[in-house]
């Protein structure tokens, strides 16, 4: 059984821990940068955790102006107040689960528990890239490929994914 709730500040080290064990260096936010997400995404930085409290994964991105339809790189380096006015779109900036708990479904939990989230705030579309080995993990959740994206983010090849989300 599974809880979900806003990050904490106090939650910071353990968030940093589950984006390293998932991400390369390249990849991944620093401390500082998931620090300003937990201030800055009120609504739209969940945390899973677990009977003990323990987060065991994380869900975060900016709720942004509908122009943007998909992820960009300046999203990665400036964090962006999150807009609250329906039909804007909300971003995935990163999903991550601990190693030690891959496999057990919480990955899609959180996508479905932001989709809630986005849904109940009226927002139009959530956006997210993934790299090519994860494209079916979204499509299984909801997600249409939208082909490979701009972003140079980390020097790696993304796929835009978007799941439209109906009011």
């Amino acid at each position: 059984m599974l809880k979900f709730d806003q990050a904490r500040a106090e939650d910071l080290d353990r968030i940093v821990e589950i984006e390293r064990a998932g991400f390369n260096e390249a990849e991944a936010g620093s401390p500082a940068q998931y620090k300003e997400r937990i201030q800055k995404f009120i609504g739209s930085f969940l945390v899973a955790r677990n009977l003990e409290e323990e987060i065991v994964g994380f869900i975060t991105g900016p709720v942004v102006d509908s122009k943007y339809d998909y992820i960009e790189d300046w999203m990665y380096e400036k964090e962006t107040e999150s807009l609250a006015g329906p039909g804007s779109n909300q971003m995935v900036l990163t999903i991550a689960v601990h190693p030690d708990y891959r496999g057990q479904g919480i990955g899609s939990q959180l996508l479905d528990r932001f989709a809630e989230t986005a849904k109940e705030m009226k927002r139009g579309r959530i956006a997210l890239t993934c790299l090519e080995d994860r494209v079916p993990f979204y499509e299984k959740n909801g997600y249409v490929n939208h082909g490979q994206a701009e972003s140079e983010h980390a020097g790696e090849i993304w796929y835009n994914m978007i799941k439209e989300i109906e009011g």
